[in-house]
């Protein structure tokens, strides 16, 4: 069997770049168009920029860490890279889509494999009704935003808000408030991954609020609609001893 063809795609940090001309050097390259699987040389900020660029034409993805933070990364080894990827285990991602409605009515949309997440824009704290599949659960979150986050986005801004971490085949999503002040004793749901999650915002115009899918970023928005789009699949190759499952079960014992 012959060896897949390999595409580089390095961050801009100098340890990065000095990876991709040793890997290239010793596998040979292609461009990432002609290439069977993708290696990604970075921390998780480059690996999602890599996931958004290649969604119209998906290959597997295989990230070595040389960056800061590398939860969705390999250990960095130049030596038997055929034989890893050949040993590797699969996950396949599914992102989210945002549809955006801004103050003038116009909807944008937005994919996220991490998270989306709404954030107040001044110093006033926003004012959000959160509908589920139709129906409205929370009439009124008063808080400093919200976020609905993918299993392998868990890990990320979630944790950080004290959202929970999600196993990979679990089925499901976290919607996670960021600093609630009413109600004071909401903390949060998991919900169906194929669930519709609608966010109307209230008293807009005082109290403004922005949404995010991963780096893209909409300003003003008056409603906001979420949903996994399964018709968009991404797969990420891991070491055996390291694939993402068993590194989201292990992050939820670290002390």
């Amino acid at each position: 069997m012959s060896a897949p063809k390999l595409a580089f795609i390095a961050a801009d940090s100098a340890e990065a770049k000095e990876a991709e001309a040793a890997l290239t050097a010793r596998y040979g390259a292609r461009d990432w168009q002609s290439a069977d699987i993708l290696v990604v040389l970075g921390g998780d900020g480059t690996m999602l920029r890599v996931m958004h660029r290649v969604i119209s034409e998906p290959k597997p993805i295989f990230g070595m860490h040389c960056g800061t933070v590398g939860f969705l990364m390999n250990r960095f080894e130049p030596d038997d890279l055929p034989r890893r990827l050949s040993q590797a285990k699969r996950s396949t991602i599914h992102p989210l889509l945002m549809r955006a409605k801004d103050r003038n009515g116009r909807e944008e949309r937005a994919l996220a494999f991490n998270e989306v997440s709404l954030l107040r824009q001044t110093a006033q704290a926003a004012k959000i009704a959160i509908h589920i599949d139709g129906v409205q659960r929370l009439p009124e979150l008063i808080c400093d935003g919200i976020i609905m986050a993918t299993p392998a986005g868990s890990t990320a801004y979630n944790l950080s808000a004290h959202g929970p971490i999600l196993p990979l085949g679990a089925g499901v999503l976290a919607l996670t408030p960021i600093s609630a002040f009413r109600p004071r004793r909401w903390r949060g749901a998991i919900l169906p991954h194929r669930a519709e999650v609608r966010f109307a915002i209230r008293d807009r115009e005082k109290r403004p609020v922005s949404a995010t899918a991963d780096f893209r970023e909409i300003r003003d928005v008056r409603d906001v609609t979420v949903t996994e789009d399964g018709s968009v699949g991404l797969t990420l190759l891991f070491d055996p001893e390291h694939h993402l499952e068993e590194r989201i079960l292990r992050e939820q014992f670290q002390v």
